[in-house]
Protein backbone atom coordinates (compact mmCIF):
# COMPACT_ATOMS: atom_id res chain seq x y z
CA UNK A 1 0.00 0.00 0.00
CA UNK A 2 1.35 3.22 -0.68
CA UNK A 3 0.56 5.86 1.45
CA UNK A 4 2.53 8.41 -0.58
CA UNK A 5 0.54 12.13 -1.03
CA UNK A 6 0.88 13.28 -4.74
CA UNK A 7 1.29 16.99 -5.58
CA UNK A 8 -1.64 19.05 -6.78
CA UNK A 9 -2.15 18.75 -10.50
CA UNK A 10 -1.48 22.06 -12.35
CA UNK A 11 -5.10 22.30 -13.16
CA UNK A 12 -6.48 21.70 -9.90
CA UNK A 13 -4.14 24.57 -9.00
CA UNK A 14 -4.95 26.81 -11.85
CA UNK A 15 -9.54 26.18 -10.95
CA UNK A 16 -8.22 27.53 -7.43
CA UNK A 17 -6.73 30.42 -8.13
CA UNK A 18 -9.63 32.99 -7.54
CA UNK A 19 -9.81 30.87 -3.54
CA UNK A 20 -6.16 31.46 -2.78
CA UNK A 21 -5.83 35.53 -3.98
CA UNK A 22 -5.87 37.58 -0.65
CA UNK A 23 -8.22 41.03 -0.58
CA UNK A 24 -4.54 42.70 -0.94
CA UNK A 25 -4.14 41.33 -4.43
CA UNK A 26 -7.77 42.28 -5.90
CA UNK A 27 -6.89 45.58 -4.60
CA UNK A 28 -2.97 45.65 -6.13
CA UNK A 29 -4.91 44.21 -9.44
CA UNK A 30 -7.50 47.43 -9.28
CA UNK A 31 -4.43 49.76 -8.56
CA UNK A 32 -2.86 48.27 -11.15
CA UNK A 33 -5.82 49.04 -13.68
CA UNK A 34 -5.55 52.38 -13.08
CA UNK A 35 -1.74 52.76 -13.02
CA UNK A 36 -2.05 50.97 -16.69
CA UNK A 37 -4.63 54.28 -17.22
CA UNK A 38 -2.03 56.54 -16.14
CA UNK A 39 0.52 54.98 -18.35
CA UNK A 40 -1.81 55.26 -21.73
CA UNK A 41 -1.78 58.69 -20.60
CA UNK A 42 1.45 59.55 -20.38
CA UNK A 43 2.04 57.87 -23.90
CA UNK A 44 -1.04 59.19 -25.40
CA UNK A 45 0.68 62.73 -23.76
CA UNK A 46 4.64 62.52 -25.93
CA UNK A 47 2.74 61.43 -28.98
CA UNK A 48 0.03 64.19 -28.96
CA UNK A 49 2.40 67.05 -28.20
CA UNK A 50 4.76 66.16 -30.54
CA UNK A 51 2.81 65.91 -33.07
CA UNK A 52 0.87 68.62 -33.52
CA UNK A 53 0.67 70.05 -36.82
CA UNK A 54 1.42 73.50 -38.47
CA UNK A 55 -2.12 74.31 -38.16
CA UNK A 56 -2.39 73.01 -35.07
CA UNK A 57 -0.14 75.49 -33.46
CA UNK A 58 -1.56 78.63 -35.93
CA UNK A 59 -5.61 77.17 -33.99
CA UNK A 60 -3.75 77.58 -30.52
CA UNK A 61 -1.97 80.97 -31.19
CA UNK A 62 -5.53 82.31 -32.20
CA UNK A 63 -7.01 80.55 -29.52
CA UNK A 64 -7.26 82.51 -26.19
CA UNK A 65 -8.86 80.22 -23.99
CA UNK A 66 -6.96 79.15 -20.56
CA UNK A 67 -6.36 75.43 -21.93
CA UNK A 68 -4.62 76.45 -24.94
CA UNK A 69 -2.59 78.89 -23.24
CA UNK A 70 -1.42 76.05 -20.87
CA UNK A 71 -0.55 74.38 -24.54
CA UNK A 72 1.59 76.63 -25.39
CA UNK A 73 3.02 77.22 -21.78
CA UNK A 74 3.79 73.53 -21.64
CA UNK A 75 5.14 73.60 -25.47
CA UNK A 76 7.54 76.63 -25.01
CA UNK A 77 10.27 74.40 -23.15
CA UNK A 78 9.56 71.01 -25.13
CA UNK A 79 12.51 69.56 -23.36
CA UNK A 80 10.98 70.01 -19.36
CA UNK A 81 7.81 68.99 -21.02
CA UNK A 82 9.48 65.73 -22.46
CA UNK A 83 11.23 65.18 -19.18
CA UNK A 84 8.65 65.65 -16.87
CA UNK A 85 6.06 62.87 -19.10
CA UNK A 86 9.21 60.33 -19.71
CA UNK A 87 9.85 60.22 -15.68
CA UNK A 88 6.36 60.57 -15.00
CA UNK A 89 5.61 57.45 -17.23
CA UNK A 90 8.57 55.47 -15.74
CA UNK A 91 7.14 55.76 -12.58
CA UNK A 92 4.07 54.14 -13.44
CA UNK A 93 5.30 51.38 -15.39
CA UNK A 94 7.58 50.30 -12.33
CA UNK A 95 4.80 50.17 -10.13
CA UNK A 96 3.05 48.07 -12.35
CA UNK A 97 6.23 45.37 -12.16
CA UNK A 98 6.64 45.80 -8.53
CA UNK A 99 2.64 45.46 -8.27
CA UNK A 100 2.18 42.42 -10.29
CA UNK A 101 4.91 40.60 -8.83
CA UNK A 102 3.20 40.77 -5.44
CA UNK A 103 -0.41 39.36 -7.28
CA UNK A 104 1.50 36.51 -8.69
CA UNK A 105 3.63 35.58 -5.34
CA UNK A 106 -0.48 35.25 -4.20
CA UNK A 107 -1.58 33.49 -6.97
CA UNK A 108 1.25 30.86 -7.70
CA UNK A 109 2.44 28.84 -5.16
CA UNK A 110 6.41 28.49 -4.95
CA UNK A 111 6.86 25.14 -6.06
CA UNK A 112 9.12 24.60 -9.02
CA UNK A 113 5.42 22.86 -11.28
CA UNK A 114 4.60 27.00 -11.82
CA UNK A 115 7.93 28.50 -12.54
CA UNK A 116 7.91 28.18 -15.88
CA UNK A 117 4.15 29.64 -16.30
CA UNK A 118 5.27 32.22 -13.74
CA UNK A 119 8.24 33.53 -15.93
CA UNK A 120 6.25 33.71 -18.87
CA UNK A 121 3.32 35.71 -17.22
CA UNK A 122 6.12 37.99 -15.67
CA UNK A 123 8.41 38.66 -18.23
CA UNK A 124 5.84 38.46 -21.68
CA UNK A 125 2.42 38.75 -20.28
CA UNK A 126 3.34 41.95 -18.39
CA UNK A 127 5.76 43.39 -20.65
CA UNK A 128 3.00 42.78 -23.77
CA UNK A 129 0.02 44.20 -21.50
CA UNK A 130 2.06 47.92 -20.90
CA UNK A 131 3.08 47.71 -24.82
CA UNK A 132 -0.01 47.25 -26.07
CA UNK A 133 -2.82 49.28 -23.52
CA UNK A 134 0.11 51.72 -22.06
CA UNK A 135 2.31 52.38 -25.04
CA UNK A 136 0.90 51.41 -28.83
CA UNK A 137 -2.59 51.98 -28.63
CA UNK A 138 -2.45 55.65 -26.62
CA UNK A 139 0.29 56.56 -29.04
CA UNK A 140 -1.78 55.69 -32.51
CA UNK A 141 -4.96 57.37 -30.93
CA UNK A 142 -3.43 60.56 -29.85
CA UNK A 143 -1.31 60.67 -33.09
CA UNK A 144 -4.76 61.30 -35.07
CA UNK A 145 -6.05 63.67 -32.54
CA UNK A 146 -2.98 65.38 -31.40
CA UNK A 147 -4.98 68.54 -30.66
CA UNK A 148 -7.71 66.88 -28.81
CA UNK A 149 -5.56 64.96 -26.95
CA UNK A 150 -3.17 67.62 -25.89
CA UNK A 151 -6.22 70.12 -24.38
CA UNK A 152 -7.52 67.31 -21.94
CA UNK A 153 -4.09 66.30 -20.85
CA UNK A 154 -2.99 70.21 -20.56
CA UNK A 155 -3.81 70.65 -17.23
CA UNK A 156 -3.14 67.50 -15.59
CA UNK A 157 0.88 67.38 -17.19
CA UNK A 158 0.72 71.20 -15.71
CA UNK A 159 -0.06 69.31 -12.44
CA UNK A 160 2.46 66.49 -12.25
CA UNK A 161 5.28 68.82 -13.77
CA UNK A 162 5.13 70.62 -10.18
CA UNK A 163 5.14 67.68 -8.29
CA UNK A 164 8.17 65.88 -5.90
CA UNK A 165 10.13 64.18 -6.87
CA UNK A 166 9.32 64.44 -10.74
CA UNK A 167 9.84 68.73 -10.19
CA UNK A 168 13.39 67.99 -9.11
CA UNK A 169 14.29 65.05 -11.38
CA UNK A 170 13.19 67.21 -14.24
CA UNK A 171 15.35 69.90 -13.63
CA UNK A 172 18.07 67.48 -13.52
CA UNK A 173 17.57 65.39 -16.68
CA UNK A 174 17.02 68.47 -18.23
CA UNK A 175 20.28 70.00 -17.01
CA UNK A 176 22.48 67.21 -17.53
CA UNK A 177 21.11 66.92 -21.24
CA UNK A 178 22.51 70.53 -22.31
CA UNK A 179 25.63 69.92 -20.13
CA UNK A 180 26.56 66.34 -22.10
CA UNK A 181 25.05 68.43 -25.76
CA UNK A 182 27.62 71.51 -24.41
CA UNK A 183 30.52 69.43 -24.09
CA UNK A 184 29.67 67.35 -27.17
CA UNK A 185 29.56 71.17 -29.53
CA UNK A 186 32.23 72.48 -27.39
CA UNK A 187 35.20 71.38 -29.55
CA UNK A 188 33.83 72.05 -33.10
CA UNK A 189 33.10 75.88 -31.25
CA UNK A 190 36.77 75.91 -30.64
CA UNK A 191 37.76 74.68 -34.30
CA UNK A 192 35.21 77.13 -35.82
CA UNK A 193 36.72 80.19 -33.58
CA UNK A 194 40.30 79.16 -34.53
CA UNK A 195 39.67 79.15 -37.83
CA UNK A 196 37.99 82.30 -38.34
CA UNK A 197 41.14 83.91 -36.33
CA UNK A 198 43.38 81.59 -38.82
CA UNK A 199 41.53 83.31 -41.93
CA UNK A 200 41.50 86.56 -40.71
CA UNK A 201 45.77 86.26 -40.25
CA UNK A 202 46.17 85.74 -44.00
CA UNK A 203 44.24 88.73 -44.86
CA UNK A 204 47.48 90.67 -44.54
CA UNK A 205 49.59 87.79 -46.84
CA UNK A 206 49.64 86.95 -50.21
CA UNK A 207 46.99 85.49 -51.93
CA UNK A 208 44.16 87.11 -54.31
CA UNK A 209 41.00 88.30 -53.00
CA UNK A 210 39.34 85.57 -54.46
CA UNK A 211 41.26 83.07 -52.61
CA UNK A 212 40.40 84.74 -49.55
CA UNK A 213 36.34 85.04 -49.95
CA UNK A 214 36.47 81.39 -50.55
CA UNK A 215 38.14 80.87 -46.95
CA UNK A 216 35.88 83.36 -45.82
CA UNK A 217 32.64 81.65 -47.07
CA UNK A 218 34.31 78.09 -45.90
CA UNK A 219 34.93 79.54 -42.14
CA UNK A 220 31.32 81.07 -41.98
CA UNK A 221 29.59 77.80 -44.26
CA UNK A 222 28.83 75.66 -41.22
CA UNK A 223 27.00 79.08 -39.34
CA UNK A 224 24.65 80.16 -42.20
CA UNK A 225 20.96 78.93 -42.32
CA UNK A 226 18.49 78.67 -45.15
CA UNK A 227 16.37 81.58 -44.42
CA UNK A 228 19.75 83.84 -45.06
CA UNK A 229 20.61 82.45 -48.73
CA UNK A 230 16.76 81.44 -49.98
CA UNK A 231 14.38 83.22 -52.59
CA UNK A 232 11.81 84.93 -50.85
CA UNK A 233 8.08 82.81 -51.61
CA UNK A 234 7.27 86.48 -53.20
CA UNK A 235 9.81 86.10 -56.02
CA UNK A 236 9.71 82.48 -56.30
CA UNK A 237 7.70 81.54 -59.25
CA UNK A 238 5.27 78.74 -59.15
CA UNK A 239 2.30 77.11 -60.34
CA UNK A 240 -1.05 76.64 -59.50
CA UNK A 241 -2.12 73.21 -59.32
CA UNK A 242 -5.69 74.02 -61.17
CA UNK A 243 -3.80 75.28 -63.93
CA UNK A 244 -4.88 72.77 -67.12
CA UNK A 245 -1.75 71.60 -69.05
CA UNK A 246 -1.49 74.12 -71.71
CA UNK A 247 -1.07 77.06 -69.41
CA UNK A 248 1.43 74.96 -67.54
CA UNK A 249 3.87 74.77 -70.42
CA UNK A 250 3.00 78.50 -71.32
CA UNK A 251 4.25 79.28 -67.96
CA UNK A 252 7.29 76.83 -68.16
CA UNK A 253 8.01 78.53 -71.31
CA UNK A 254 7.71 82.09 -69.96
CA UNK A 255 10.12 80.88 -66.41
CA UNK A 256 13.10 79.41 -67.85
CA UNK A 257 13.37 77.18 -64.95
CA UNK A 258 14.09 72.99 -64.71
CA UNK A 259 12.47 72.68 -61.33
CA UNK A 260 8.81 74.61 -60.50
CA UNK A 261 7.32 74.77 -56.80
CA UNK A 262 3.71 73.58 -57.25
CA UNK A 263 0.80 74.80 -55.17
CA UNK A 264 -2.60 74.39 -54.21
CA UNK A 265 -5.33 76.95 -53.19
CA UNK A 266 -2.72 79.30 -51.56
CA UNK A 267 1.01 79.51 -52.68
CA UNK A 268 2.02 78.84 -49.05
CA UNK A 269 0.77 75.63 -49.12
CA UNK A 270 3.39 74.01 -51.61
CA UNK A 271 2.41 70.24 -52.88
CA UNK A 272 4.78 69.34 -54.90
CA UNK A 273 7.76 70.13 -57.50
CA UNK A 274 7.30 70.08 -61.13
CA UNK A 275 10.74 68.77 -62.83
CA UNK A 276 9.97 69.70 -66.40
CA UNK A 277 11.77 66.51 -67.91
CA UNK A 278 8.97 64.43 -66.00
CA UNK A 279 6.86 65.99 -69.05
CA UNK A 280 8.82 65.86 -72.07
CA UNK A 281 7.12 62.51 -73.19
CA UNK A 282 3.67 63.93 -72.69
CA UNK A 283 4.40 67.43 -74.39
CA UNK A 284 1.63 66.32 -77.00
CA UNK A 285 -1.07 65.84 -74.67
CA UNK A 286 -4.21 68.15 -74.68
CA UNK A 287 -5.38 70.80 -72.02
CA UNK A 288 -7.37 67.86 -69.89
CA UNK A 289 -3.62 66.25 -69.58
CA UNK A 290 -3.49 65.14 -65.26
CA UNK A 291 -0.18 66.49 -64.95
CA UNK A 292 -0.13 67.08 -61.57
CA UNK A 293 0.21 63.07 -61.47
CA UNK A 294 4.08 63.45 -62.67
CA UNK A 295 4.89 66.36 -59.42
CA UNK A 296 7.74 64.88 -57.45
CA UNK A 297 7.38 65.08 -53.44
CA UNK A 298 8.69 68.40 -51.74
CA UNK A 299 11.45 68.13 -49.66
CA UNK A 300 10.35 70.83 -46.59
CA UNK A 301 13.23 72.41 -44.47
CA UNK A 302 12.87 74.29 -41.33
CA UNK A 303 13.79 78.67 -41.37
CA UNK A 304 16.75 77.62 -39.05
CA UNK A 305 18.13 74.57 -40.81
CA UNK A 306 22.29 75.04 -41.18
CA UNK A 307 23.42 75.01 -44.74
CA UNK A 308 26.06 72.72 -43.99
CA UNK A 309 23.65 70.06 -42.77
CA UNK A 310 21.37 70.69 -46.08
CA UNK A 311 23.97 70.02 -48.58
CA UNK A 312 24.88 66.40 -47.10
CA UNK A 313 21.26 65.97 -47.51
CA UNK A 314 20.91 66.99 -50.91
CA UNK A 315 23.79 65.27 -51.65
CA UNK A 316 22.68 61.96 -50.13
CA UNK A 317 18.93 62.09 -51.53
CA UNK A 318 20.21 63.72 -54.74
CA UNK A 319 18.16 66.76 -54.74
CA UNK A 320 18.59 69.81 -56.08
CA UNK A 321 15.99 72.43 -54.38
CA UNK A 322 14.18 72.19 -50.72
CA UNK A 323 10.99 74.27 -49.49
CA UNK A 324 12.09 76.20 -46.66
CA UNK A 325 9.19 76.74 -43.96
CA UNK A 326 8.56 78.56 -41.12
CA UNK A 327 7.44 77.58 -37.58
CA UNK A 328 3.29 77.41 -38.79
CA UNK A 329 4.16 75.10 -41.81
CA UNK A 330 4.10 78.31 -44.34
CA UNK A 331 6.24 78.47 -47.48
CA UNK A 332 9.03 80.89 -46.80
CA UNK A 333 11.05 80.58 -49.88
CA UNK A 334 12.92 78.19 -51.57
CA UNK A 335 16.63 77.34 -51.35
CA UNK A 336 18.60 75.14 -54.00
CA UNK A 337 22.30 73.24 -54.57
CA UNK A 338 23.29 76.82 -56.71
CA UNK A 339 22.33 78.74 -53.61
CA UNK A 340 24.23 76.68 -51.38
CA UNK A 341 27.09 76.41 -53.00
CA UNK A 342 27.25 80.29 -53.83
CA UNK A 343 28.03 80.44 -49.70
CA UNK A 344 31.76 79.44 -50.99
CA UNK A 345 32.67 80.34 -54.47
CA UNK A 346 30.68 83.38 -54.49
CA UNK A 347 27.86 84.19 -57.58
CA UNK A 348 27.42 81.73 -60.00
CA UNK A 349 26.07 82.90 -63.24
CA UNK A 350 23.33 81.03 -65.43
CA UNK A 351 21.54 81.42 -69.12
CA UNK A 352 18.79 82.97 -66.56
CA UNK A 353 20.70 85.27 -64.58
CA UNK A 354 20.79 88.66 -65.19
CA UNK A 355 24.11 90.22 -65.17
CA UNK A 356 23.04 93.81 -64.97
CA UNK A 357 21.41 95.22 -62.90
CA UNK A 358 17.53 96.59 -63.92
CA UNK A 359 17.13 100.15 -62.94
CA UNK A 360 16.07 103.34 -65.18
CA UNK A 361 17.73 107.05 -64.55
CA UNK A 362 15.41 109.44 -64.92
CA UNK A 363 17.96 112.96 -64.53
CA UNK A 364 21.30 113.05 -63.51
CA UNK A 365 20.14 112.78 -59.47
CA UNK A 366 16.92 110.87 -60.05
CA UNK A 367 16.67 106.90 -60.46
CA UNK A 368 13.75 104.09 -60.17
CA UNK A 369 14.76 100.75 -58.76
CA UNK A 370 13.03 97.20 -58.45
CA UNK A 371 12.06 96.77 -54.70
CA UNK A 372 13.98 93.76 -54.58
CA UNK A 373 17.84 95.46 -55.55
CA UNK A 374 20.38 94.61 -53.58
CA UNK A 375 21.98 96.97 -51.24
CA UNK A 376 25.21 96.28 -52.88
CA UNK A 377 23.98 96.98 -56.55
CA UNK A 378 22.49 100.22 -55.61
CA UNK A 379 25.16 101.31 -54.46
CA UNK A 380 27.46 100.64 -57.16
CA UNK A 381 25.42 102.74 -59.34
CA UNK A 382 24.24 105.80 -57.02
CA UNK A 383 28.29 105.40 -55.38
CA UNK A 384 30.05 104.23 -52.39
CA UNK A 385 29.68 107.42 -50.91
CA UNK A 386 26.23 106.75 -49.83
CA UNK A 387 27.48 103.65 -47.92
CA UNK A 388 27.57 104.37 -44.42
CA UNK A 389 24.28 106.66 -44.56
CA UNK A 390 22.24 103.17 -45.80
CA UNK A 391 24.23 100.66 -43.20
CA UNK A 392 23.13 103.07 -40.11
CA UNK A 393 19.15 102.51 -41.40
CA UNK A 394 19.44 99.12 -43.14
CA UNK A 395 19.57 96.77 -40.09
CA UNK A 396 18.56 93.46 -41.53
CA UNK A 397 17.54 94.45 -44.43
CA UNK A 398 19.67 93.27 -47.55
CA UNK A 399 16.93 95.05 -50.76
CA UNK A 400 16.03 98.37 -51.28
CA UNK A 401 12.41 97.76 -50.36
CA UNK A 402 13.44 96.22 -47.07
CA UNK A 403 15.21 98.86 -46.33
CA UNK A 404 12.56 101.08 -46.75
CA UNK A 405 10.50 99.15 -44.69
CA UNK A 406 12.81 98.65 -42.03
CA UNK A 407 13.39 102.24 -41.59
CA UNK A 408 9.74 103.15 -41.99
CA UNK A 409 8.27 100.32 -39.68
CA UNK A 410 5.68 99.38 -42.52
CA UNK A 411 5.24 98.99 -46.01
CA UNK A 412 4.80 102.12 -47.55
CA UNK A 413 2.15 102.85 -49.87
CA UNK A 414 2.54 104.18 -53.21
CA UNK A 415 3.70 107.76 -53.15
CA UNK A 416 5.05 107.71 -49.65
CA UNK A 417 8.43 108.58 -49.25
CA UNK A 418 11.34 108.21 -46.42
CA UNK A 419 15.00 110.08 -46.20
CA UNK A 420 18.33 108.39 -45.21
CA UNK A 421 20.32 111.53 -45.08
CA UNK A 422 20.80 112.74 -48.48
CA UNK A 423 18.80 110.17 -49.84
CA UNK A 424 14.94 110.57 -50.98
CA UNK A 425 13.34 107.06 -51.23
CA UNK A 426 10.21 107.16 -52.96
CA UNK A 427 7.56 104.11 -53.27
CA UNK A 428 6.05 103.74 -56.81
CA UNK A 429 4.89 100.47 -56.61
CA UNK A 430 3.87 98.33 -53.47
CA UNK A 431 1.00 95.56 -52.33
CA UNK A 432 0.35 94.30 -48.63
CA UNK A 433 2.78 92.35 -48.76
CA UNK A 434 6.26 93.99 -50.31
CA UNK A 435 7.89 97.33 -51.86
CA UNK A 436 7.78 96.95 -55.62
CA UNK A 437 9.69 99.67 -56.82
CA UNK A 438 11.14 102.41 -55.95
CA UNK A 439 12.57 106.23 -57.14
CA UNK A 440 15.72 107.45 -55.33
CA UNK A 441 16.78 111.03 -55.23
CA UNK A 442 20.04 111.69 -55.10
CA UNK A 443 20.23 115.01 -52.68
CA UNK A 444 24.08 115.98 -52.38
Amino acid sequence: MNNSIEPPSLEASLFDFSIQMSDASYLYLLIIIVLLLLSAFASGSESAYFSLKPKDNAALKSDTSARAKSISKLLSKPQELLATILIFNNFVNVGIVILSSFVLNDIFPTTASFAPLRFIIEVLGITLVILLFGEVIPKIFANRNALTVSKVTAYPLLFISKIPPISWLKIILVRGTNSIQHLGNRSATIDQNELEQAVALTKAEAGSEEEQRILEGIVKFGKTEASEIMTPRVEVEDIDAAADFRQVLDQIIEVGYSRIPVFEESPDNIIGILYIKDLLNHLNQDASFQWQQVLRKPFFVPENKKINDLLQEFRSMKMHLAVVVDEYGGASGIVTLEDILEEIVGDITDEFDDTEIQYTKQTENTYIFEGRTSLNDLLKIIGEQYEHHIDEARGEAETLGGLIIEAAGRILKNNEYIVIGPLKLIVVSSDKKRVKSVKVILNE
